[in-house]
């Protein structure tokens, strides 16, 4: 009966730890919320590489145009975020100092800014990549393209180590890509074309992966945007104009903003 008794008493005490000392530590303390503090916007291109041509436009300055204006959007509304530029002038941070940026500043997000061309003057449309190979064959020719700025550099051949951009054989490396971030990356990817669309009135052409260099070595969530074509005449039309490209920056920004709530959330 004694036995029974003690315990019925440590049992008690057991159950009262909780409520005895529950109130001293903070449910922050027992489990903090995620925060994003920081975000990387990579303005496609720059310098020596112009990027795609249009009739009137080049694309390093598009991009670049559009990167600032999103940047300028999240520090007057969401000053809980920090805004580094890869660059914000007509400077050429190589493949790889785009995402060590980001990895040095242990950034939370990383987006890259781009705009599109094709030998077909009739194809618009916005697209938004995470890192991928799916689909592979069909996206190869825009992948080819944004990779080989890297023959843009010096030493590419060694810096890269062999890595051929024009080389469908090359792309077996980002087989061995990390999966860790992709979760998200399509969350925010599917963000972006959803605002194009719905809010701005773009044609999406989906969100798609693509084994892009700049996006296989960032260890955080990551999204290439391809804000147009600017084969296209109408198209890169609205893309030069101011409008146009507060329309496209600020999607990005409300799509960012969604990103963060939603995960601020989970």
């Amino acid at each position: 009966m004694e036995r029974f008794n003690n315990k019925k008493i440590l049992l008690s005490f057991l159950i009262a730890i909780p409520f005895l000392f529950g109130g001293f530590v903070s449910n922050e303390t027992m489990m903090p919320a995620f925060r994003m503090k920081k975000i990387v916007l990579d303005a496609g291109h720059g310098g020596k590489d112009p990027g795609n041509i249009g009739s009137k436009s080049r694309e390093k300055d598009i991009n670049l145009a559009v990167t600032l204006l999103v940047g300028k959007y999240i520090k007057e509304n969401l000053p809980d975020v920090e805004v580094i530029y890869t660059r914000d002038d007509d400077s050429f941070p190589t493949v790889q100092e785009r995402p060590r940026i980001a990895n040095i500043n242990k950034a939370d997000l990383f987006v890259s800014i781009h705009s599109n061309s094709a030998a077909n003057k009739s194809a618009y449309g916005t697209e938004t990549f995470v890192m991928g190979t799916k689909h592979f064959e069909a996206n190869f020719d825009i992948v080819k393209r944004e990779n080989s700025v890297i023959l843009l550099e010096e030493n590419y051949q060694e810096n890269y180590e062999g890595f051929d951009p024009t080389s469908p054989e090359s792309y077996m490396m980002f087989n061995l890509m990390s999966k860790a971030y992709i979760g998200n990356s399509l969350t925010l990817a599917d963000h972006i074309e959803t605002q194009f669309r719905d809010r701005v009135g773009r044609k999406s052409r989906g969100v798609k992966q693509g084994p892009f260099y700049v996006l296989w070595t960032p260890s955080m969530p990551s999204v290439l945007v391809e804000l147009g074509f600017l084969s296209n005449t109408e198209e890169e039309k609205f893309l030069m104009s101011q409008a146009g490209k507060e329309y496209m920056a600020s999607a990005i920004y409300r799509s960012i903003k969604e990103y963060k709530e939603q995960i601020e959330i989970n």
